[in-house]
């Protein structure tokens, strides 16, 4: 996720990734629409994903739209709450958290009710809780603006805390907070569950985040280089690593550790216009277009692209 701020462009992948996967045509019998109109002047940011559908965040209102990946339907599901709404994950139990960028906020929400679940005060401005990820026993969220990682624990049964039930996990070893852009942005497990991958926007580096300790590790990917890095998916052992304003999604095989990767090439589609995050589905990688570079206005169209994962 990302702010409206646009860092410096750059070169994502350098010239030894010659690569470019483009996206394969759908099938003449696919009818799943490869573009998906969100209301106007939504203003997306995160995508999370189960079965058929998928439920965005809008970071002007707070609003969570629901959308049928199969029929291109949609309709809210969460009232706008005058903050915004960025990283989404959702769970087995239908519950989708909610990372509440300058808020200093998270919140659980029912997706069959659109009821608010509980909700978390993580920090005073200035904070940006930006993206958010699950593990078997907590969800963990970055700040763009601070060098920590929140931590929510689940109980027995997925049960949530209270109001004040989280940690903060300061980070130390190779990650180092860098200027007033963003820092930390997406985030996603290893391969092997045991650690965490975050990128820093501004720098371009992948790091590794050693769950008990905070202790971080640049991730080695040789001859590759992730500025704008954005929202990040992991699967199985391919890391997608959306960069918002290069319009493309780089590709990664990691280790199990995660703690090394080879770059595989990148991901682009006509109709990206500055994606913000991913999450796949049926098949296929869904991205919102967060459109940074054109002004909002509650009129200004926005839409979600679909590609062929690989």
């Amino acid at each position: 996720m990302n702010r409206r701020i646009r860092t410096a462009l750059g070169v994502a992948l350098t010239a030894t990734l010659v690569t470019t996967a483009a996206p394969a045509p759908a099938a003449a019998h696919d009818r799943r629409p490869s573009v998906i109109a969100l209301p106007d002047g939504f203003q997306p940011e995160g995508v999370a994903t189960a079965g058929r559908y998928a439920w965005f965040g809008s970071r002007a209102t707070g609003e969570i739209y629901r959308a049928d990946l199969i029929t291109g339907a949609g309709k809210q599901v969460s009232p706008a709450t005058g903050t915004p709404s960025l990283g989404l994950k959702v769970d087995a139990r239908g519950r989708l958290f909610v990372a509440g960028g300058t808020a200093g906020d998270a919140r659980v929400i029912d997706t069959r009710t659109g009821a608010v679940l509980a909700s978390y005060r993580f920090a005073e401005a200035p904070t940006f809780v930006n993206d958010v990820t699950l593990t078997r026993d907590a969800a963990w969220f970055t700040d763009s603006n601070r060098p920590v990682l929140y931590r929510l624990p689940l109980g027995r049964g997925g049960t949530l805390p209270p109001a004040g039930g989280f940690t903060t996990l300061p980070l130390t070893g190779d990650f180092q907070q860098t200027g007033t852009g963003v820092n930390l942005n997406g985030i996603a497990p290893t391969p092997d569950g045991r650690a965490l991958i975050v990128v820093q926007s501004n720098t371009g580096t992948l790091f590794r985040v050693d769950l008990a300790t905070g202790v971080t590790t640049a991730v080695d990917v040789p001859g590759a280089t992730f500025l704008n890095g954005d929202g990040l998916l992991l699967l199985g052992r391919t890391l997608y690593v959306v960069q918002n304003f290069l319009n493309q999604v780089a590709v990664v095989d990691l280790n199990r550790s995660g703690t090394a990767g080879v770059a595989r090439g990148v991901i682009t589609d006509p109709g990206f216009d500055v994606p913000t995050t991913v999450a796949a589905a049926l098949g296929r990688l869904y991205l919102p277009n967060g459109r940074f570079t054109t002004p909002p206005t509650p009129t200004t169209p926005y839409t979600v692209v679909a590609v062929d994962a690989r």
